[in-house]
């Protein structure tokens, strides 16, 4: 075992070195730009996208020609909402959204706002949960989207969306969900799910960074989207700009291989999450875990220590790779939103870790992991003036 240990496969993951064989012909041999179609280099790189195009939409079980691609999820989340506000303009001025969604979307909701639109931002449960009846109470006659993200980024819990996407298509309304964190890890069709408008990345499936998709659906109500990159006319006029085609190539693999291997890598996750929960209850009390267990993402948790500041021991672990649930502003701490929408004290929000965990995780990993945590928890315990 090789340290230090990385826990942070929320954040990003590392590209699978069968995804980087896969990209490497695409930067010499299939050099071509897939706009070029009057010579064979051109041709195939065309093939070599449009194969990729197929891998992406099965992993979540929509048509190749529903799939747009992009930079990543964030501007996935730009041209779905933005899109969808612009093109709506004539018929109405309001978005409905969640407290504990990513900034890729509250910020763009904001920035909305400054142009007229009226946003709703829902709360959530203890647990993390959106009601779909307070979607469906929130609906006003002028209501153009509903977005909605599948699993959260900081807790991993997994909202009701196929719920929600009902509640959705009772109205007419278009349903985004930001599944970047859920595609690949937990079970998500769009076919099953009823949603319009879906951003995910290669960068949460060990693909490379710098590429991501938006599902388009092909299904009622008929999405209709302002493009938001105008240029070359690339991806059907709605995502212009020269493909990136090694990443676009390694993500169309990183979902091939999602796809095969989920169920089974899925159930490791979890085993290795569970075991590492109760390795850290065993030693230490005052363990609490953020947001609902069921449903969640089998790799994830974000648990809080008593009397222990999340960055203090984040800094003491310099060997173990993790997150704090906590963000940094200037010279001050603040909680984070997500936690704060659940309620948590900001005592408690403050002593928050969020591990991730990850295909190349081992068990002698997670061992180490618990007994690093364990031991700077009760250093920091002894030393603190609460304690």
């Amino acid at each position: 075992m090789h340290t230090p240990v990385y826990l942070d496969n929320h954040a990003t993951t590392p590209v699978d070195p069968r995804v980087l064989e896969a990209m490497l012909p695409c930067f010499s041999g299939v050099f071509g730009n897939p706009s070029s179609r009057v010579h064979e280099f051109g041709w195939r790189a065309a093939e070599a996208v449009e194969t990729a195009r197929a891998q992406v939409a099965r992993l979540i079980g929509a048509a190749p020609d529903e799939i747009i691609f992009t930079s990543g999820a964030t501007e996935s989340n730009n041209l779905a909402i933005k899109g969808v506000y612009e093109a709506a303009a004539k018929h109405g001025n309001h978005i409905i959204t969640c407290a504990t969604e990513h900034t890729a979307v509250l910020d763009v909701c904001r920035s909305l706002e400054k142009r007229g639109a009226l946003v709703t931002i829902l709360p959530v449960d203890s647990g993390g949960l959106l009601d779909p009846g307070r979607v469906a109470d929130a609906i006003t006659d002028h209501t153009v989207l509903i977005s909605v993200m599948t699993a959260n980024n900081e807790i991993g819990v997994i909202q009701p969306i196929e719920d929600i996407a009902r509640v959705a298509a009772y109205k007419d309304i278009p349903f985004h969900t930001d599944a970047a964190q859920a595609c690949g890890k937990a079970p998500f069709n769009v076919r099953m799910a009823g949603i319009h408008l879906v951003s995910f990345t290669a960068h949460k499936l060990y693909g490379p960074k710098g590429v991501g998709a938006l599902c388009i659906r092909r299904r009622p109500p008929r999405v209709r989207l302002a493009a938001q990159i105008h240029g070359g006319g690339q991806e059907r006029g709605w995502r212009s700009g020269t493909l990136n085609v090694p990443g676009i190539v390694g993500f169309g693999k990183a979902c091939e291989l999602m796809l095969d291997e989920m169920p089974a890598e899925s159930l490791r996750l979890r085993v290795m999450r569970d075991r590492l929960l109760t390795l850290l209850r065993e030693s230490i009390d005052g363990v609490d875990v953020n947001g609902a267990l069921e449903p969640r993402l089998p790799h994830n948790l974000n648990v809080s220590f008593e009397r222990v500041e999340g960055e203090s021991l984040i800094m003491r672990l310099r060997d173990v790779a993790v997150s704090s649930g906590s963000a940094c502003a200037s010279a001050s701490v603040s909680p984070s939103h997500v936690l704060h929408a659940l309620g948590l004290t900001p005592e408690r929000a403050h002593s928050s870790l969020r591990i991730g965990l990850g295909r190349f995780n081992t068990n002698p990993e997670i061992d180490y992991a618990a007994g690093r945590i364990i031991e700077e928890v009760k250093r920091l315990r002894e030393i603190s003036p609460t304690s």
